[in-house]
């Protein structure tokens, strides 16, 4: 959806509510239980994990839910997990959200769909549907799920839905392991499969706090290696650096609350567990809507997680180049646990993305990336080697189905409501 339009539409959905803050936008993760075991994965449990099974929400609860969406103004749900057909009942679950009017994208990871799932949603069928990639081939797709017969599952899924016309997309998530064949996914995507194809680098510790995702994380210069394999990609990030570099230091505002993404405002999560937050990734702070309702939470807990005041300076402050980073409270609770603590990463792979443009980042603090920083000698380093990056880029110019240059997920963005394409990436 073009920004324009979904800002009229947020526009009468409020006039419609009083002025009030309606959540168009609802992530749903319905299980973290999922048949794979992902190396990268953020959140998933195993599929016997009868603890987690039974802490879920029913059924009953689920058709509650979606009644007080309803009642709230909400037009799109997203359903992630997880994986969502790890539920049994989910057909049922979303039965009941599309009677109800909303429109619905689906975030699985293929596995488990048959040809009975698939006759379902040909016949009641979703806004969209998501499948992730984790490989273009047999080796390297088990070596990051770590489940034999799952690349040949993942394919049978993807083929029964189009068989069926139904409104599928790919994405992939790139790790050490499979990098080596994104190009080769996205070809795959879009000649044999005639299917949009999108990826995000972006990988986070799990909710749990196990740092073991990071093992098969790219360094900062591996991902803007494939950010600069795309030409669309590149030069919107390289507008954006001279945009935010051409601006006065001074108005470079030092924001108040600690969130500035739409969480909270244009959306929200709701775990598998019944607790809202303000996306599917944060979870230190949040409201369950089993000791009220949802609308006590969005107008109550919410609100006011999504208002708090900062607490401290940081070097996020006065950096100049914000849109080349992907830093957030939800990422630096992740990483750091603490929602103001900058996550080096992502520091490393902007200020790369700026020097590799031949910019110098205006001095903004104690930064370990700028000159005199722990991290300038490599980062400059590997700028000079991006400088030469000479890729095919043919494999991007086909012709295939459009793509956003960012792939910023529209209109279901799990709470963020300005592109957080990370965590939409991740499931299935």
């Amino acid at each position: 959806m073009e920004t324009a339009a979904y800002g009229e539409l947020t526009g009468l959905v409020h006039k419609r509510f009083n002025g009030k803050r309606a959540p168009l936008e609802v992530s749903i993760e319905v299980t973290r239980r999922c048949p794979l075991e992902c190396l990268h994965c953020y959140n998933n449990l195993p599929m016997s994990d009868h603890a987690a099974r039974a802490q879920e929400l029913s059924f009953e609860e689920h058709c509650h839910l979606l009644d007080e969406l309803v009642d709230a103004g909400c037009l799109w749900l997203l359903y992630t997990g997880g994986e969502i057909f790890a539920r049994k009942d989910f057909l049922e679950i979303y039965t009941e959200a599309k009677k109800r009017g909303f429109l619905i994208t689906l975030f699985t990871n293929g596995t488990m769909i048959n040809e009975r799932i698939a006759d379902y949603l040909a016949e009641y069928r979703p806004f969209a549907i998501e499948i992730t990639l984790y490989g273009a081939t047999r080796e390297t797709y088990e070596a990051l799920t770590q489940i034999p017969g799952s690349f040949d599952r993942c394919m049978r899924g993807i083929r029964l839905l189009l068989e069926r016309g139904l409104p599928l997309k790919l994405k992939t998530v790139p790790t050490t392991i499979n990098r080596h064949e994104i190009f080769e996914m996205k070809r795959m995507a879009e000649e044999d499969f005639g299917v949009e194809f999108k990826f995000d680098s972006l990988i986070n510790p799990r909710i749990d706090c196990s740092q073991s995702p990071l093992a098969v994380r790219l360094s900062p210069e591996q991902a803007v290696e494939l950010d600069f394999a795309e030409p669309k990609r590149k030069a919107d990030y390289r507008k954006m650096a001279e945009q935010d570099l051409a601006a006065p230091m001074e108005a470079t505002a030092v924001q108040r609350e600690k969130y500035t993404c739409g969480g909270g405002i244009g959306g929200c999560a709701v775990d598998p567990y019944g607790t809202m937050s303000i996306c599917v990734i944060s979870h230190q702070q949040g409201y369950n809507i089993r000791e009220g309702s949802f609308l006590e939470g969005w107008e109550g807990p919410l609100r006011e997680i999504r208002n708090q005041p900062r607490t401290r300076p940081t070097i996020c402050d006065r950096c100049q180049i914000q849109s080349l980073c992907s830093m957030c409270p939800a990422n630096g609770e992740l990483e750091n646990g603490d929602q103001e603590s900058p996550v080096s990463f992502l520091c490393q792979v902007a200020h790369l993305r700026a020097y590799a443009f031949g910019y110098e980042v205006p001095e903004h603090g104690d930064c370990e990336c700028c000159e005199g920083g722990v991290h300038r000698a490599e980062l400059m380093e590997a700028a000079e080697r991006l400088k030469k990056f000479a890729p095919d880029t043919t494999i991007w110019l086909k012709g295939g189905p459009a793509t956003p240059a960012l792939n910023i997920l529209q209109p279901v963005t799990g709470g963020c409501g300005g592109g957080c394409s990370s965590r939409a990436l991740t499931h299935g």
